[in-house]
């Protein structure tokens, strides 16, 4: 039901993921960090995936891509593949529940 035009193909046309595809976001685009995307590496990827005059995907896309980022970016401006990987697994939002419980008891 999440598929849109110009999005990165992690899923296919059934809702299956596709492991490879997802590989293929950090072979292409992660220079600095073999599995990590800064901003500019994922302006790179958001880019590398539009469809010609796809603009509602392009919109789809982005918003989706930079609200991950602002979210679950780490200290450095990194947004992990681990991190990635588990937005795909839908685990994304217990994880980050869980480093803020830990965040306030080691206050």
């Amino acid at each position: 039901m999440a598929k849109h035009g110009s999005d990165s193909g992690v899923y296919d046309e059934h809702g299956r993921f596709v492991n490879s595809k997802f590989e293929e976001i950090f072979h292409k685009y992660a220079r600095t960090h073999p599995d990590a995307l800064t901003s500019d590496e994922l302006n790179e990827f958001l880019k590398g995936n539009r469809e010609p005059k796809d603009y509602g995907g392009w919109i789809g896309g982005l918003t989706e891509w930079k609200i991950l980022y602002y979210l679950a970016k780490d200290k450095d401006g990194l947004l992990k593949k681990d991190t990635i990987r588990s937005v795909y697994d839908g685990s994304l939002f217990e994880k980050m529940a869980a480093e803020k419980i830990n965040k306030k008891k080691h206050r």
